[in-house]
């Protein structure tokens, strides 16, 4: 039986995964982000029958992951390889569906193909480019320009060769790219985690096998992945003592997605603590920018793209987001509305600036607070030093990663735009640095709610879909209790009431 008690056997709860993962993917093949050759009217019943299959495999795989985690917080968890294996068993099934949660993959592609015909994706959307993959572009972005670097549009454009021959092609493509970004975050958290005292296991749990991962890095094929990739990879090497290189792949990072560049904040400061005397920080800051531009120009050099990505950061916000601070906005701006005031229309753009003054004095509290020398002096004089004292002296230099997970977590909840996948940012660090606590549990059950809040097509949900997502989800619950309570194979079911 799979109870809730902390004896929980890890290979039933990588069958129930499994479960859930092949029911989500099932599902998905009718419900899903399809090409919109393929895609159902969502009232038709096979989309209404596919919404309910997935929701019933999302609450499985969830359920799943979350009795996981029971085992791996036991004094003898399960190895960092068996948790492997089961995140392999629960992403194969996602892998040969069609995508879910997100019609970006599709965005992707056209703004490859984009660049690949040498139309300037900074001043374009894919309406520019027409065709095929245009069609596919969800209708809020057809008129946007890319916010992504050159180094994701360059992959994107090598990849965009094969939607030419079909669109399937290419998101198998797009996903090949993303797994590639998981694995690099695979290969990196094990390290990251050890140089910050936290067990691998637990790191992997929260920070590879999080449904967020699965359902929106591995499903979704999201950029994202590379990005957290190269920021883990870039991280290893800092706390290894390779500034220089650290800078070099942290800025290839930021060259996929702008939010990586606050990882130099902590390239920084690791290195700082290399020099003595009052401008250590100044010098290494200097150090550190110098790497990083010098890496923005030979790249973008290379990939042709210009640097039109930096007036293009705000494409993700859009009118239709909901945010908080464009909720708050919103509602503002209806109360303004009510009282007849004309400065209704200011209320949204106020409040999100509002939003980015609030997340810039976050990360600058979170730095000053985490991340002063003292913090990374003891990594560096306990360099060279075996396991045990490596770890014993981790709690205190790394200060800076555990500040740089926070700060891009603040980015995700009070930034303009929100996305659940954009959670990763964070949670892919606070996996690898926070002390076992509160943070770690809040960041493991705000991931489980996230997971839930989209619809397996990406489109905004009505009451029927609503409705039918919840029927899925309630009779994953039914299965849930009822498998609770089976007894184990060889043994009798527990006698009620009082002998006599």
């Amino acid at each position: 039986m799979l109870a809730l008690n902390a004896d929980v056997d890890p290979y039933r709860c990588r069958t129930l995964g499994l479960a859930g993962s092949v029911a989500l993917m099932a599902g998905g093949l009718t419900a899903g982000a399809l090409p919109v050759r393929e895609a159902l009217l969502p009232s038709s019943g096979r989309a209404a029958l596919g919404l309910v299959l997935a929701y019933f495999g999302l609450v499985l795989l969830i359920a799943a992951w979350w009795w996981l985690g029971r085992a791996v917080r036991r004094p003898r968890p399960p190895a960092p390889r068996e948790l492997l294996t089961t995140l392999a068993v629960w992403a194969a099934p996602l892998l040969i569906g069609p995508p879910l949660f997100s019609r970006d993959v599709y965005s992707y592609l056209a703004q490859g193909a984009m660049v690949d015909a040498r139309i300037d994706v900074y001043a374009h959307g894919p309406a520019h480019l027409g065709g095929p993959l245009a069609t596919e572009v969800a209708p809020v972005w057809q008129h946007t320009p890319a916010p992504y670097g050159p180094v994701f549009l360059a992959v994107a454009a090598k990849v965009a060769a094969l939607a030419r021959v079909d669109v399937p092609s290419g998101v198998l493509g797009m996903r090949l790219v993303a797994l590639l970004g998981v694995g690099l975050m695979i290969a990196f958290l094990p390290a990251l985690a050890r140089r910050c005292g936290v067990e691998p296991s637990a790191a992997l749990w929260l920070g590879a096998l999080n449904p967020l991962v699965l359902l929106h890095l591995v499903a979704g094929a999201h950029n994202d992945a590379l990005m957290l990739g190269l920021l883990g990879a870039g991280l290893v090497a800092a706390l290894g003592g390779w500034p220089a290189r650290a800078a070099v792949l942290i800025t290839l990072a930021a060259l996929v997605k702008a939010p990586a560049a606050l990882g130099l904040l902590a390239v920084t400061a690791l290195w700082s603590a290399r020099f003595t005397g009052r401008g250590r920080t100044v010098g290494a800051a200097a150090l550190t920018c110098a790497v990083a531009l010098a890496t923005t120009a030979v790249v973008t050099a290379a990939a042709g793209t210009g640097y039109g990505w930096l007036g293009a950061l705000s494409t993700p916000v859009s009118p239709d987001n909901w945010s908080l601070t464009s909720g708050l906005g919103r509602l503002s701006g209806a109360l303004l509305d009510a009282a007849g005031s004309g400065l209704a229309d200011l209320a949204v753009p106020a409040w999100r600036r509002l939003g980015l003054l609030a997340t810039a004095v976050a990360v600058a509290l979170l730095w000053l607070r985490r991340a002063g020398p003292g913090a990374v002096r003891p990594l560096i004089a306990g360099a060279g030093a075996g396991a045990g004292a490596g770890a014993g002296a981790s709690g205190k230099a790394l200060g800076p990663v555990y500040a740089l997970a926070l700060s891009l977590l603040a980015v995700f909840v009070l930034g303009p735009a929100f996305r659940p996948w954009y959670a990763l940012w964070g949670l892919f660090l606070i996996a690898a640095a926070a002390p076992d606590g509160r943070v770690r549990r809040w960041a493991a059950a705000g991931s489980g709610i996230l997971a839930l809040g989209l619809l397996p097509s990406g489109s905004p949900p009505d009451g029927t879909q609503l409705t039918l997502a919840v029927t899925g989800g309630a009779l994953a619950l039914l299965a849930l209790w009822w498998m609770l309570r089976m007894p184990e194979p060889g043994t009798l079911p527990a006698r009620t009431g009082a002998l006599s």
